[in-house]
């Protein structure tokens, strides 16, 4: 075998040998000095670099949090609130979206008014808030109310007008409710301009705007109901109109009756007959006050001139008697054909009607004796009204 084997490659000098240096046990089982690191290069030591890494891992923190806390924030605008009974809360006009959560946090309702305030500014809803009163069910979440106050149903009072009420007599319940605000009108509107109806509104609304309401409503139906009037009707113009309705509201109760009571006073007109009419001599003596509940009509008052005193003046009052409700209204427009003249009380709560004065008499002699007997079964009282309805008594008639 050739020793070029052994030989150094041709071109390269071979290194000489070095010489083997002896060690001591501590040398030998020393550990030996390990690879030492690269040097970290002049760019990844640059001022530049070390910010540009912190401002990333901020922002990765930061959106972390965020996400976190947008997280939590859902969950508590839409879970359940932590009110077990609910509550009616009032929110008034003009207040803003924090006012509202404080609100609703004092109230108990929601947890948080901040995350109540986000929740409603992220669903761009903060400018859609309705004022009202408003019932919150238990348990309802942050977002369930802003939907209910972006609803505008708020809880609703009712004030009832019945029929036949005067004007004074309305104001006067206006006056006492208690969920309506603001001062009553200096004046009083005329008699019968008021609508007999229920009134339906939110806690705060002014008295004069449910006032003006009423009387709207009141010219816009009476207007409806006279221009479908039949032909032929001995009325001058809408007062006349609305005159006669209210008295036909005073005179009867009982809705089938109506048209027919309202058939005698515009035969009655038709003939030049005085309408003859006891809530007209009571509107006369007490104005919009009203009879006191104790006082009877007595036969001096019959005689006792005032100008709506129908039994002393010709033709219709100067203007209505109390408010009419729509189906006195709709009597009056379209009354029934009929040749009655007269109408008594029967004693059930209705009348019986007659287009003679004989048979009128009859009339008035049976409802006399039916008073009579019931004077004796109360066994006191005071007298009995000279007449109960319009037109009632013999004397009424020419």
């Amino acid at each position: 075998m050739s020793d070029t084997a052994n030989q150094p490659e041709f071109g390269r000098r071979r290194e000489p040998a070095k010489p083997i240096v002896p060690k001591t046990a501590n040398e030998a089982l020393r550990p030996e000095l390990g690879t030492p690191p690269p040097r970290r290069s002049r760019a990844s030591r640059s001022q530049v670099v070390i910010f540009l890494n912190f401002l990333m891992s901020t922002i990765f923190l930061v959106t972390i949090g965020a996400g976190l806390l947008v997280y939590y924030g859902k969950m508590e605008f839409e879970g359940p609130g932590p009110s077990a009974t609910g509550a009616v809360v009032l929110v008034r006009p003009s207040t803003g979206v924090r006012e509202i959560g404080a609100q609703l946090e004092r109230s108990g309702l929601i947890s948080d008014a901040r995350i109540f305030a986000l929740g409603v500014r992220a669903h761009g809803a903060d400018a859609d808030l309705k004022a009202g009163e408003y019932e919150i069910k238990p348990r309802a979440s942050m977002q369930d109310i802003m939907e209910l106050l972006k609803s505008g149903r708020s809880v609703l009072y009712s004030l009832t007008i019945p029929e036949g009420l005067t004007v004074e007599q309305a104001f006067q319940r206006i006056a006492e409710h208690e969920a309506l605000v603001g001062e009553m009108p200096a004046e009083l509107p005329p008699e019968g301009t008021l609508i007999a109806d229920t009134q339906r509104f939110t806690r705060g609304t002014e008295r004069k705007d449910l006032i003006a309401r009423m009387v709207a409503a009141q010219a816009s139906l009476v207007e409806s109901i006279w221009a479908r009037r039949v032909d032929g009707l001995p009325l001058e113009d809408i007062n006349d109109f609305v005159t006669l309705a209210s008295i036909v509201e005073k005179e009867t109760g009982q809705a089938e009756e109506r048209s027919r009571v309202a058939a005698v006073f515009i035969n009655r007109l038709n003939k030049g007959m005085r309408l003859q009419s006891d809530p007209t001599i009571i509107y006369g003596l007490f104005g919009g006050k009203g009879k006191p509940a104790d006082r009877p009509i007595y036969r001096s008052d019959i005689d006792k001139p005032t100008p709506y005193n129908t039994y002393t003046i010709n033709g219709l009052p100067p203007g209505p008697i109390a408010s009419p409700g729509r189906a006195s209204l709709e009597a009056v427009a379209n009354p029934s054909k009929t040749s009655d003249l007269y109408f008594v009380a029967d004693g059930t709560g209705g009348h019986v009607f007659a287009a003679t004065l004989q048979e009128h008499n009859e009339n008035v002699a049976r409802w006399r004796e039916i008073e009579r007997k019931r004077r004796e079964n109360a066994a006191a009282g005071p007298a009995a009204p000279a007449g109960e309805t319009g037109a009632a008594e013999p004397a009424a008639a020419d």
